[in-house]
């Protein structure tokens, strides 16, 4: 821990996550069933054992002719081999039966011969070329075999997921439940979207956002508001929180200022309250991480860039545990720096960086690294770097790990 103005003492990254994830009850939300139809990005909740083979029959895996392997043996260039052509459900000595790519094999055969690799004759068939049992064909079970685990608890689904559910035979599957975090807003000066502020007044940003980064996690935000400095509304409105969601998570008033009511409010709704306040990170130095029995409160800064950090280091891991999903890193590329980036000793800094990719290399332009109340240095932005605490900065051309929130530019 280091001291600062205003703070007693900033706590660690890395502390203060395991210092609140200790002070937890770490749970995963109970299980709800769905129809496959509607399982895409949820989280499976028990593994998914097959109860079939897949494929569930030996298969062609091309377009061709299925054969019996042995009679292609002395085909060659100088010497085609010429195979009958049957329509029977069952070939035998020197015969061939036109298959297409997923077909069951003929009952008697052992291979395909690729349409391309065959003349048709009056007589048939004409092989120049021999082939191995088993060759172009796929055994059952290849793919999935009986009593195999599909796919593991904890495994987020993607469109390839619930196609594999779908050839299973299944029709509904088990998923965590989607977490509900309560997003509160606090602020005299705060107005919402679509109103015109007035004098000293701001439009409300951090909910949209906040509860945008909680469904793109597979949450349900439940909107609480906005509201003004005063405690008694901020201790109505968390409490509703307590009671409706999993996770609270609040903007605006965390700091140390004659305003910032957020943590005595806290305080006053019961044990443990607030467990860290003041992050040695920048931005989002004022968050704040706290409990109410077993619910978590996580208290944001009010400047919309310090509070998307905030919640990307401390909500999203806590939100990930409550799905079972055990670790779902951001997409990460190594990039080079394109211009040095001064920093300080003690405070973990997330830089955003425009990275794009030339002439074959992957390059990181920081976009800046103050201001967190900017909200246009994530809007240029397509990922940030994390500058160490042991650091003074980053130099012109250094290879950094870019932690990706969307595409890779041109």
């Amino acid at each position: 821990m280091a001291r600062l103005s205003g703070f007693e003492r900033l706590t660690s990254v890395d502390e203060a996550l395991s210092t609140f994830l200790s002070r937890l009850k770490s749970r995963v939300l109970k299980a709800v069933q769905v129809s496959i139809h509607d399982a895409l990005e949820r989280v499976l909740a028990e593994d998914v054992v097959a109860d079939r083979d897949l494929p569930p029959f030996d298969r062609s895996a091309v377009d061709g002719y299925a054969v019996r392997a042995q009679d292609t043996f002395e085909a060659s260039q100088s010497n085609p081999k010429v195979l009958r052509l049957t329509e029977a459900d069952e070939i035998f000595a020197n015969e061939a039966k036109e298959i297409w790519t997923g077909n069951q094999l003929t009952k008697g055969s052992d291979a395909v011969v690729m349409l391309e690799h065959a003349k048709k004759t009056e007589k048939g068939i004409e092989l120049k070329n021999p082939v191995t049992p088993r060759e172009n064909v796929s055994r059952r079970g290849e793919d999935i075999s009986k009593g195999e685990v599909a796919m593991e608890a904890g495994t987020r689904l993607k469109p390839h997921h619930v196609g594999m559910l779908a050839a299973l035979g299944m029709s509904h599957v088990k998923v965590t439940r989607k977490p509900k975090v309560a997003v509160l807003a606090t602020g005299n000066e705060l107005v919402n979207p679509g109103e015109e502020p007035g004098p000293g007044q701001v439009i409300d940003v951090n909910r949209l956002v906040l509860s945008g980064m909680c469904s793109e996690l597979g949450a349900e935000p439940l909107d609480l508001g906005t509201v003004k400095d005063d405690i008694d509304e901020i201790d109505a409105k968390i409490r509703r929180g307590l009671r409706e969601a999993d996770l609270t998570v609040t903007t605006g008033g965390t700091s140390v200022g004659y305003a910032d009511l957020v943590p005595l409010a806290v305080n006053k709704l019961g044990a443990p309250g607030i467990i860290v306040h003041g992050v040695s990170m920048r931005p989002g130095m004022p968050t704040a991480l706290a409990a109410v029995g077993d619910k978590p409160i996580i208290l944001l800064s009010g400047y919309p860039v310090a509070a998307i950090t905030g919640f990307e280091v401390f909500a999203r891991p806590i939100i990930l545990k409550m799905l079972g999903v055990e670790r779902e890193p951001r997409p990460m590329l190594e990039a080079r720096l394109t211009r040095r980036v001064a920093s300080a000793l003690g405070r973990r800094v997330f830089l955003r960086v425009y990275t794009f990719e030339k002439n074959g290399r992957f390059h990181a332009e920081p976009v800046r690294v103050k201001g967190s109340g900017v909200l246009s240095t994530m809007t240029k932005a397509n990922g940030y770097v994390v500058i160490p605490e042991n650091r003074e900065g980053l130099e012109e051309g250094e290879l950094v790990v870019v932690h990706l929130f969307d595409r890779v530019g041109g």
